[in-house]
């Protein structure tokens, strides 16, 4: 009993880590690691909104520092500019995927047929209108360069598809954007 619930468990959150539409693509960690960093900078200064802008990357700025911030301290790093052995940044790009072709969707079948009994119900015509056509999306690139060769020496893309693009909501930004980065920093080796 023990091993179905412990198994329910970790298919649900496999599950639900699945359908938050956030994808994580991390380069590999030998470079970073062969490095035994401990100290890091910022390589660029916080984002000022002087004229009270209501673009996105002044809501993510803040947050994108307290996440990366918390996360490499909770990993041993210390952020002091004098002693910085590598640098943080980040960069924020808008873009376009195409929407998932008829053939991927489950219940959708490029092949003709007929099933009896079956009729066309509004949760396919939703499934075929979700997964069509193109998304945008919101990506973010963190990025550690060596302070002294001023080489990459780890990267992370960080991809969400964009429900609502012409409505930001900060509150749900913020809590994407701490999970999606304490995700992407995961990989990364404690400090030496």
């Amino acid at each position: 009993m023990r091993i179905i619930y412990t198994l329910a468990l970790a298919l649900l959150s496999l599950a639900l880590t699945a359908c938050s539409g956030v994808e994580i693509r991390p380069s590999e960690t030998d470079t970073f690691a062969a490095g035994n960093y401990r100290y890091y900078k910022w390589r660029s200064e916080p984002l000022q909104n002087t004229i009270n802008s209501s673009d996105p990357i002044y809501i993510m700025d803040p947050i994108m520092r307290r996440e990366v911030d918390s996360t490499l301290r909770s990993k041993g790093y210390i952020l002091d500019r004098e002693r910085a052995q590598f640098s943080v940044d980040y960069l924020y790009a808008v873009g376009l995927r195409e929407g998932a072709k008829a053939e991927q969707a489950s219940n959708i079948s490029p092949i003709p047929s007929v099933t009896p009994n079956r009729q066309v119900d509004q949760a396919v015509v939703d499934n075929a209108n979700a997964l069509g056509g193109l998304k945008e999306t919101s990506n973010i690139a963190v990025q550690f360069n060596d302070t002294g060769t001023r080489e990459e020496v780890w990267r992370v893309i960080i991809t969400k598809i964009m429900d609502n693009v012409n409505t930001v909501d900060s509150t749900k930004a913020a809590d994407v954007l701490s999970k999606a980065v304490d995700k992407a920093l995961r990989e990364l080796p404690d400090a030496s």
